[in-house]
């Protein structure tokens, strides 16, 4: 074979491979991605999950059935931290992300009786399963000096959760709507939100 024809064939031969190692490379870059990031966040606007959540709140507060003397307060919403995932969370071990965050809405019921609670309790039960939400805990307790009756409820589709609980030291329903972590938009501020002010509607 001539010397040049030769070359020509060397050189071809390293071309391919230099080809085949940067689609290889390419494709372990591609296939590490999932590994090192994990599972994306879903993104969500703010403004959005607070009108779901209240929305919500109404919801359980006019589920409750209460007579008219038992009025809630109202209530803010917080946002929780979120973590990184996959590999990418052993480099920042305890480390919340700026750009996720989670959603929950607390608020309460005061001097409500245990005839009372009981009855609103089952009325949310009720309520929620009619909608298809799922029960995920059960934390009805008894002990010598106290009694608490709980639940919570799980929207299989979003994750979104409704927590009710009452004991008999505060004779009080605590009601936390939360909604899981999602990715917000850049600039997202929850001090200076005016849509996480919720204020009770009167039961209808």
């Amino acid at each position: 074979m001539p010397k040049t024809l030769l070359r020509e064939v060397r050189i071809s031969r390293r071309s391919a491979l230099w080809a085949v190692t940067g689609l290889a490379l390419v494709a372990l870059s591609f296939a590490a991605h999932p590994v090192w990031n994990g599972a994306p966040y879903p993104s969500a606007d703010p403004d959005m999950v607070a009108e779901r959540l209240k929305d919500q709140s109404d919801a359980v507060y006019e589920g409750f059935a209460l007579p008219e003397k038992y009025s809630a307060k109202s209530g803010r919403i917080d946002t929780g931290a979120c973590y990184y995932r996959g590999m990418e969370s052993i480099a920042h071990i305890d480390q919340p992300r700026r750009d996720v965050r989670s959603f929950g809405l607390d608020w309460s019921v005061p001097d409500v009786p245990e005839t009372t609670a009981r009855d609103a309790q089952r009325h949310v039960r009720r309520l929620l399963a009619e909608r298809g939400w799922k029960l995920v805990h059960e934390g009805d307790r008894a002990g010598a000096s106290f009694l608490e009756l709980g639940f919570r409820f799980e929207d299989p589709e979003g994750g979104d959760q409704v927590d009710v609980g009452w004991n008999d030291a505060t004779t009080t329903l605590f009601i936390s709507v939360y909604a899981p972590c999602t990715q917000v938009p850049d600039g997202f501020d929850e001090y200076d939100w005016p849509e996480a002010d919720w204020h009770p509607k009167p039961p209808q």
